[in-house]
């Protein structure tokens, strides 16, 4: 007989990927996924540590919850900075050196 996959195990491990594919997105659906995934790695790891051996996919799991830890560090340093550059520069500022930017390429 198989063993069932965990609940959730391929989900988190996409959101984990998503996190930090998304983390440019000015940091907010980097923070979503990654927050979203790491709840759902919490309760993956509990189904998981009632009885381990009547599931399979537990790496699957692991690796997205890291991947989670990753996506949410790089999405809020990435919010902070944007966040710096609102306060110094604008809203104004940061759009005119957004378009300059795309006129040196």
């Amino acid at each position: 007989m198989e063993k069932p996959t965990l609940p959730n195990s391929t989900l988190i491990l996409v959101f984990g990927i998503l996190s930090i594919l998304t983390c440019c997105c000015y940091g907010v659906l980097g923070l979503i996924f990654g927050i979203v995934a790491l709840v759902l790695a919490k309760r993956a790891r509990e189904v998981y540590a009632a009885d381990p051996d009547i599931y399979k996919g537990y790496d699957n799991v692991k690796t997205g919850r890291i991947l989670a830890i990753i996506g949410i560090v790089l999405s809020s340093l990435y919010l902070i900075a944007t966040i710096v550059s609102i306060a110094i520069y604008g809203w104004d500022g940061l759009q005119e050196m957004t378009r300059d930017m795309e006129y040196n390429f």
